[in-house]
């Protein structure tokens, strides 16, 4: 077998049956034998597309998936979509070709150092210099991406690696073991750190369930729902976590930090107990460390020990995954229900109303949310969508929403009511403009039953516009949902509150036509403007295809609450 064979009979028998990328010289070999091998490849436009394609795909899935590009500017181009993938943990495998091994550091032709330009931004990279290492190095590269805390991994192969023949027996002998999980929290003393971990819960009057990335899987939501329907808490999320609790539950404050909800942001100051479960305290969430939780006592649970104490320092921890955690925990708590102290479990009923009663007030039409404008609400739009989407025939079950990075990010986070998990698509920690597009065009690919929305702004669609060509050709049902108000919104926000309005390169001086442009491309183009029926005819079980839809909004529209850096959470602007 050549190495390209090895590589595509790996990928089948780690079941994966798409990848995304583009060719050229150094990784045409392997495109070669691709064609050949029955996997199925989506040609993008732009190869860091081809990153967020596989991201839209792991990330509404779960599963690993890959993405490819050629050396040089190729690979370098996938680097933004890699960087993006570790930041929010995502499992994706690159595998980038590159120059002939004896070309390497001759600055030959599309040369590049992809593992050393890779290096801080994957969970694991490697070079290979032989077929024969190709036998690990693609197992040992799924095995790694989705052990413990997901990430990406890159393999960088030469051409003439991927050209080289060698003879194999059995690819099924090469299937990496399972990878043990590094600084795991014994299980010998998971059962005393368990049992002290219900105590606090016990004594605590005042508990916030902090969930995070980490909690965003059906299987860890289960025990999560599971523990909640025993326990009386109220719950906080991060950007990361929105999906793990429906976001229509009393309880549900919402997410936390700058852009937060005022309920969310006042539980957590307010609390006596922070559980925080998947959720590693970014500096977007927590604001000023100091006064984020000052009274309350920390219960932190994350796979990745290195989080553990890293912002905030937590009294009770465990390292481990949580749906094993949580599971043990509700079964602890269920056999020792009768030594529950009435007084705080009083106490802790009382807060969750409390508390509930507030993210009512603060968060209705009564409070001005959805204030009349000449134009589009963008938060009445997002939140009323899926009831409208509902009333056209589809079920908002069968919905997946993506978003880019600006201001429509935070509206919809804010607002879309988000029922389970892997449903709500993001750039977090990164967050990368261009997101959006390609992670729909991933997740329709992998979720071929549902339909994708894409929530973007005219300066984020612009980032990777392209991939409209992509969408075009695949057919899938994407519809996208373009907020335009001619600004770069969240720099033109952040200049109002912190600049005195100097609006320095926020403002763009021409706009192009973002319909005709998806015409252009072969999509269906809808004005927003110009009324609500389209929302009946997009959204029509019996119609099949994309879809663009231009909405304008005022500049003047803020995502609100909003928290000044070296603020606290709780002194926001509302």
């Amino acid at each position: 077998m050549t190495g390209a064979q090895i590589i595509c009979e790996l990928l089948k028998m780690y079941k994966i049956d798409m990848v995304a990328g583009i060719p050229g010289g150094s990784i045409l070999p392997l495109y070669d034998e691709l064609a050949r091998s029955g996997i199925r490849h989506i040609l993008v436009r732009q190869e860091q597309a081809a990153g967020f394609i596989a991201q839209g795909i792991a990330r509404s899935t779960g599963k690993t998936a890959v993405c490819m590009a050629t050396s040089g500017p190729g690979a370098m181009n996938l680097l933004t979509a890699i960087a993006d993938a570790r930041s929010d943990s995502v499992p994706i495998v690159a595998i980038t070709g590159q120059v002939n091994t004896s070309l390497i550091g001759t600055d030959a032709f599309q040369e590049a150092d992809t593992f050393g330009l890779s290096f801080p931004i994957t969970k694991h990279s490697v070079m290979v210099k032989s077929a024969a290492e190709l036998l690990t190095a693609i197992p040992e590269a799924f095995e790694i991406a989705n052990n413990g805390r997901p990430g990406p991994v890159l393999v960088d192969v030469p051409r003439n690696v991927q050209l080289e023949k060698i003879e194999v027996s059995s690819l099924e002998k090469y299937k990496a073991k399972k990878l043990p999980v590094r600084f795991h929290t014994e299980k010998k003393l998971m059962a005393s750190v368990l049992k002290e971990m219900q105590e606090a819960l016990y004594a605590s009057q005042k508990p916030v369930l902090y969930l995070g990335g980490g909690c965003n899987s059906p299987e860890a939501a289960k025990y999560i729902n599971e523990f909640l329907s025993n326990y009386d808490a109220v719950v906080a999320t991060s950007l990361m976590g929105l999906g793990v609790v429906p976001s229509v539950a009393p309880y549900n404050m919402g997410m936390v930090g700058m852009h937060g909800s005022i309920a969310a942001n006042r539980a957590m100051y307010e609390s006596d107990l922070v559980f925080a479960a998947g959720v590693r305290f970014d500096d977007r969430a927590v604001g000023v460390i100091e006064k984020f939780c000052p009274n309350a006592k920390i219960i932190h649970i994350d796979i990745d020990a290195a989080e553990i104490h890293k912002i905030i320092g937590a009294d009770i921890a465990l390292v481990a995954d949580v749906k094993s955690a949580f599971s043990a925990l509700s079964e602890l708590m269920r056999e020792t229900a009768s030594s529950i102290l009435k007084k705080e479990k009083a106490a802790r009923s009382s807060w969750k109303k409390e508390m509930s009663e507030l993210r009512r007030q603060t968060f209705s039409d009564e409070c001005g949310l959805y204030k009349k404008s000449t134009l589009c609400n963008p938060r009445k739009f997002i939140a009323e969508l899926p009831s409208k989407i509902s009333a056209a025939g589809i079920k908002t079950s069968d919905l997946i929403v993506t978003t880019d990075v600006g201001q429509h990010q935070m509206w919809a986070s804010q607002y879309y009511p988000i029922e389970r998990p892997e449903s709500f698509l993001t750039s977090g920690s990164l967050g990368t403009m261009g997101f959006g597009l390609p992670a729909a065009i991933g997740a329709a690919l992998a979720n071929p039953k549902k339909h994708v929305i894409c929530f973007s702004g005219d300066g984020s669609i612009m980032m990777n516009i392209q991939e409209l060509a992509t969408l075009s050709e695949l057919g899938l049902n994407v519809t996208v949902i373009v907020f335009e108000n001619g600004t770069l919104g969240m720099v033109y926000q952040q200049q109002k509150y912190l600049f005195a309005k100097n609006y320095s390169a926020s403002i763009f001086k021409g706009q192009p036509d973002l319909l005709a442009i998806a015409n252009g491309f072969g999509i269906q183009a809808v004005d927003g403007d110009s009324g609500e029926a389209w929302i009946k005819e997009i959204f029509n079980p019996k119609r099949k295809g994309p879809a663009f839809v231009r909405i304008r909004v005022d500049p003047e529209e803020d995502v609100l609450p909003y928290v000044k850096a070296g603020s606290a959470n709780i002194d926001s602007i509302n």
